[in-house]
Parts: C-alpha cells; sequence; structure tokens
C-alpha cells in the first residue's frame, strides 16, 4: 500500500523530464489509492448460496431447516475458474445473507455450514473459496447481511455485538479481503427464534456503521467497503447492472447511509458531494440472485451482458456480476458459458486502438511531461493536462487514413480527481464536422467513458472539452471499430417511446409540456417538420412553472439539410414540466412546429 501512494502521488506532484511545469493541483474530492486500485478491477464476481437455494427463495425467512442444505458437488474451484475465464478480478461471497445462515463454522450461532450434512459438519465454504481464490490469483471479498431474520435478538443491542463479532471472525480468519459488502436490506418480517413477526430498526443509528468502518480499516485496511453509502463504493441505486451516462464518483457523505431512501440519486451521484465513493454496478446473470431451476433458460445473453459493461464500466463505474450458485453447488453451465462468451466478445471489441499511431493535437498542452503522447502509451500515471486556469480544451486527431469506428474510450487521471463535466464529439464527413451521436449524455467521464455509436468512416476526430472543474487530466484516449455489433441496442429501443404528457401552452418560440407528475428525465428527442425547425434551442424542466432550470441549450446542427431526430441527452433532473424553447429559428419568422417530441 506504501509503495502504491508513492507512485501515485510521485506521478501527481512531480513533473518528468524536463518541463518545470508542475504537475496539475488536486481537486477534490480526491480517491484513496486502494479505491483507484479496486475501480481497475472493473469486473469481478458475486455469488449467491446458502439455504435460499435448496429452498427455492430469494430471501429466506430464516427458518430454512438445517438439514436441508447439502450440495453433493460443492467445487469453489469451479467458481474460481469460470470467472477467471470470464475475465474477472475476483469473487465476493454471500457468507450469510438475509436468513442469518452462517456459510462458514461461526463460534456465535448453530444456524451455520456446522451443523448440516455438507462435509458431515466439517464443511467451511468461505475458507474453501478464500483457498481457491488464492490458487487463481483471484481476490476475495464478502458479503455480511446486517439483517438477520432467524435470530430471536435481532433488534436488541445485543445482536449489534454479535454482528460485530462475525464481522471480526470473517475479517481475521480468511487472509485479505478486498471488499466488505454490507446490504442496504433492513428490518422487517422473519423467523426471529419462532417469533414470526415483524421488527423494525432505525437504519441509520442501529448497527452503528462508523464502528464497522473502523473495525475493517483496524483489520483489514485494503478493503473498500461497499454500502448505499460506502465509504468506499456505493450501491448505484439499481440491481439492472447499470450506472447514468451522468456518473460523478462522489456522495454527500452525511446524508447516505444502508437503506438510503432517495436511492435513485445513487445512479448518478451527487455533482456536489464531499466524498470520494464511487459506484458499483451489481446484478445477477439470471432474474433471481439465488439459483431457481424455472430460470434456466432465463439466462442473461451475451449481447445483454456486454451492454451492461458499457454502462457500468463505460459509465465510470464497476461490474459485479452475480452467479446464483446450483444445487449441486456449481455455476451452472450456462451462466459460465454465456460470462466468458462476454469477456471475449469486450475484449475484442476493445482490443485494437486505432489512435495508436495517430497525430493528436491540442489546443492547450501544460508542458512536455504532460503531452498528448500520454494519452495512448496506456501508461495509467502519465496524462495530458491543459496549464492552470485552462478547464476547456480541444483534441484533433488525423488518422493515417480512412478508419471505420463505432466505438471511443476516454479516461481522467482519477488520483487527482474528477474534473469533466460537459464533452462532445464530432468527425469529418469530406468537408463537413458533424457530431457523432453517441445516444447519451456526453458529460462526465471518470475513470473510464466508453462510448458506442453508428458506423463512422473518417480521417479525422475532434473531442471538446466544454466544461471542467480544473484543468484537464487525460490519461486514456481510444478508437475503436467493433465488426460484432453497432450502437447501443438500448438507445436504438429507446427512440421509440417516451413519457406520456400534455401540452400546457404552445407559442411561436416554445412550447410547455406537463408530464402529470414528477419523473426522472435524461433527455428531450425533437424530430422537425419540413417548416417551423429550430436551429438553436434552450430546454428547461423543473417540479413547477415557477421552477424551471435550464437543463439543456446548443445547435440542431445540418438540421435544414437533414431533417432527422435531434437527440439531446442531459444530466438526470426530475421535473414534472418541460419547456423547448427556440432561441434561433432555421428561417427567421416562422412558427415553431415538430413531428414528434419525446421526453425521457
Amino acid at each position: 500500500m506504501k509503495k502504491r501512494l508513492i507512485t501515485y502521488f510521485w506521478a501527481a506532484l512531480t513533473a518528468v523530464g524536463a518541463s518545470a511545469q508542475p504537475a496539475p493541483s488536486p481537486v477534490g474530492p480526491l480517491p484513496s489509492a486502494h479505491q483507484v486500485a479496486w475501480q481497475q478491477l472493473e469486473t469481478y464476481a458475486f455469488i449467491h448460496f446458502g439455504p435460499n437455494t435448496f429452498g427455492d427463495r430469494e430471501w429466506g425467512y430464516g427458518d430454512a431447516p438445517l438439514e436441508s442444505f447439502n450440495p453433493t458437488k460443492l467445487d469453489c474451484e469451479q467458481w474460481a475458474r469460470v470467472c477467471k475465464q470470464a475475465g474477472m478480478k475476483g469473487i465476493i461471497l454471500t457468507a450469510k445473507h438475509h436468513d442469518g445462515f452462517c456459510l462458514w463454522p461461526t463460534k456465535f450461532t448453530d444456524y451455520s455450514v456446522r451443523n448440516t450434512p455438507y462435509k458431515d459438519g466439517k464443511g467451511d465454504i468461505v475458507g474453501e473459496l478464500a483457498e481457491a481464490c488464492r490458487k487463481h490469483g483471484l481476490k476475495l471479498g464478502l458479503y455480511l447481511s446486517p439483517w438477520d431474520r432467524h435470530q430471536a435478538f435481532y433488534g436488541t443491542p445485543l445482536y449489534v455485538e454479535y454482528f460485530y463479532a462475525q464481522l471480526r471472525e470473517l475479517l481475521t480468519q480468511y487472509g485479505e479481503v478486498f471488499e466488505v459488502w454490507f446490504d442496504g436490506a433492513n428490518g422487517g418480517d422473519g423467523w426471529y427464534g419462532g417469533a414470526r413477526e415483524a421488527r423494525k430498526i432505525d437504519r441509520s443509528t442501529y448497527y452503528n456503521y462508523p464502528r464497522a468502518w473502523s473495525l475493517v480499516k483496524e483489520l483489514q485496511p485494503k478493503a473498500v467497503i461497499f454500502s448505499d453509502g460506502g465509504p468506499g463504493c456505493r450501491w448505484v441505486g439499481n440491481e439492472n447492472g447499470y450506472a447514468d451516462a451522468t456518473n460523478w464518483s462522489f456522495l454527500r457523505i452525511k446524508e447516505v447511509y444502508p437503506g438510503y431512501e432517495h436511492y435513485k440519486e445513487l445512479q448518478s451521484g451527487h455533482a456536489d458531494g464531499d466524498a470520494w465513493v464511487a459506484a458499483e454496478c451489481n446484478t445477477s446473470i439470471r432474474p433471481g440472485w439465488f439459483y431457481h431451476e424455472k430460470e434456466d433458460d432465463r439466462v442473461k445473453s451475451v449481447a445483454h451482458l456486454v451492454d451492461l459493461y458499457y454502462r457500468s464500466v463505460g459509465h465510470n463505474g464497476t461490474f459485479l456480476l452475480n452467479f446464483p450458485v446450483n444445487k449441486e453447488g456449481l455455476i451452472h453451465p450456462t451462466d459460465s458459458a454465456h460470462a466468458v462468451d462476454f469477456h471475449k466478445q469486450v475484449t475484442e471489441e476493445l482490443k485494437t486502438n486505432l489512435l495508436k499511431n495517430a497525430s493528436v493535437k491540442a489546443s492547450a498542452t501544460r508542458g512536455k511531461a504532460f503531452a498528448v503522447k500520454n494519452l495512448t502509451d496506456d501508461n495509467f500515471d502519465t496524462y495530458w493536462a491543459t496549464p492552470d486556469g485552462v478547464t476547456t480544451a480541444t483534441l484533433e486527431i488525423s488518422l493515417k487514413k480512412t478508419q471505420k469506428l463505432n466505438r471511443l474510450m476516454l479516461r481522467e487521471y482519477i488520483p487527482l480527481g474528477q474534473r469533466v463535466k460537459k464533452f462532445s464529439v464530432e468527425y469529418l464527413d469530406g468537408k463537413q464536422w458533424l457530431p457523432v451521436k453517441v445516444g447519451e449524455a456526453t458529460t462526465t467521464v471518470g475513470y473510464k467513458r466508453l462510448l458506442r455509436f453508428k458506423t463512422i468512416s473518417t480521417r479525422r476526430l475532434r473531442i471538446h472539452f466544454e466544461e471542467s472543474r480544473g484543468p484537464l487530466c487525460i490519461n486514456g484516449l481510444g478508437a475503436y471499430f467493433s465488426p460484432v455489433s453497432d450502437a447501443s441496442p438500448k438507445a436504438e429501443a429507446e427512440q421509440l417511446k417516451g413519457f406520456d404528457y400534455q401540452v400546457v401552452e404552445a407559442q411561436a418560440d416554445k412550447v410547455t409540456l406537463d408530464l402529470g407528475k414528477i419523473q426522472t428525465l435524461h433527455s428531450l428527442h425533437y424530430k422537425p417538420t419540413t417548416s417551423g425547425m429550430v436551429a438553436n434551442y434552450e430546454i428547461l424542466a423543473g417540479p413547477s412553472l415557477n421552477a424551471l432550470k435550464t437543463v439543456a441549450s446548443g445547435e440542431f446542427s445540418n438540421i435544414r439539410n437533414n431533417p432527422i431526430m435531434q437527440d439531446v441527452y442531459f444530466a438526470p433532473v426530475d421535473a414534472r414540466y418541460v419547456v423547448l424553447k427556440a432561441v434561433r429559428m432555421v428561417v427567421d419568422g416562422e412558427k415553431m412546429k415538430y413531428d414528434q417530441l419525446l421526453i425521457k
């Protein structure tokens, strides 16, 4: 850890070579060295396994008989081999889920693997997985549910001590742990020693989470702590495996806690946050988290998994993919095949960086140590940077020959903070510069931003960094061509539908829409008619007509000659009312018209 910290801060705070220009000052919040290392893992696995597997349940009630837990072919090495072949860097195991059953022979309850038929009570699945991870070069993570539907004393101060005793066991008996996972599901009905009742706790205070953070820091200082509010990494606010295109690695840390009720905010983070808490995007390869035979034909397709990679890792997050281990104790062959093929396809799509030998010119550069050559040298700790006070810049890229492109990668040097707030991409088509239409907001970058778009053929690209929190620090740039798939299937499907609305008012230069209730909005889509075309626009949104704020503005480029659907993406906003305002018309004096107007 000390060596890695020295590496990061030496790269960040000293200039290399002859340049006298110092490195840019950090722009907080900043990640720790182990948070950076965690994000570089990119993809890793979840394993859900326990009595729920044998009882065909998702959330066990806490009353499953111990004799029901009896996997006949359990092989943690098979789990590790599958994950390794799928390109994953670690495995997080549900050591104890909400049902209270423990996959290790804990000293603090009889409701554990120690009293089951598995290996005649001599098994330790946490230990077996730890050994398999060490053998196959994978990292080990552990999930410990704060909620326990089995214990009679859940909800009392005694249970809190029980919880911490088990946490200490897990953190001291199985070697290095890269992530500790605390679920936000807390309190509710359960068996509770036979009481069979509902119990409520104060989610924000009952467990005394600062005590947990301190214990993890003491016993596993390199581990990242997951919960709705971190402090190491955060839930992304859904279990579908994706982050919003606008995704800040910040949270207002004192506001968010496990079970946070405004969890939708977590899909994009808090732009004004005061702590670095990057997003982890979790989903299961099947509809359920635990194995159900009836879902054998409902495994996520390779195309679906690839799409989620672009919308998790490619949206400045990590991708945590769950495997529901079956009753035999194995990952199902369909699940493993899809996961391995997903990894192969992503690797193939992003294998050849077509910008490696391209000429890149920047409108501003900090000095030799921060030159544009750093963008494609595959060195995480070198980066192109702009001078102090320069927060907008353009990269112009010239390829040696015309190339087909449909993927673009950008990466910020996050040890110095997340900075980019807005950017755009253009390509030269003949003699005309046209926008690359990526089907999502081009706002944040962060650790990694991956863009997909319909195939273009060009020799030149321009990337405009239009707004930033400080001097730009970009340490990765790539363009790729994938013959396998073109643009995002999600982006194509979304062109067909939007929120229902009523037109409140239509004037010559604006239209006001009422969605009927507050919705989370990400985009507006305007298809013009042959007359009344808007050239420059402003979009306002808000919860009421008296609280409208501008969410986007700009130009519908080349709309006169190519009057197709115009897609405007912006950072998520909760609003009931939306106004599309024509700042300038293609033909002066015409009244604004539209063929289609969609809000999403």
